[in-house]
């Protein structure tokens, strides 16, 4: 696995119950992802000068212990397997004070030709590098 995000919970994170709300992992997810992307070449500039880009098509999200205010977080990643054009992968947060597993996130998502708006296979370059990440 890779390190694909480290930050920390804000109290403006939280919720009603002072417990980090549900759209933060998803949005400390999504960070991760990117991070995840561009390390088997799917940068920013990738998706611009290719007119490419990734969709999300499945998310299954498991919350194992609650977070707060304070508590510093990292997300670690592995793919979890590559298709011609589909790519799944998952990621588990960690604080990193207690090395506590707070949550997962298990993601399928889609390589999309940005101009005929229709799903294409992936570069052999970036098929490779997701290979050597699979875990």
């Amino acid at each position: 696995m890779i390190e694909t995000y480290r930050g920390v919970v804000y109290p403006n994170q939280l919720d009603h119950m002072n417990h980090m709300n549900v759209q933060w992992y998803t949005s400390k997810f999504d960070e991760a992802t990117w991070h995840l992307f561009s390390s088997v070449g799917i940068t920013n500039g990738y998706i611009r000068d290719n007119q490419r880009g990734m969709a999300a098509l499945e998310q299954t999200t498991k919350y194992k212990s609650e977070v707060v205010a304070g508590d510093l977080l990292v997300v670690k990643s592995k793919i979890l397997e590559i298709k011609d054009k589909t790519i799944r992968f998952l990621h588990i947060m960690y604080n990193v004070e207690t090395e506590t597993e707070v949550a997962t996130s298990e993601l399928l998502g889609v390589h999309l030709d940005r101009e005929n708006r229709k799903s294409c296979i992936f570069p052999e370059d970036i098929k490779t590098k997701c290979v050597a990440l699979i875990g």
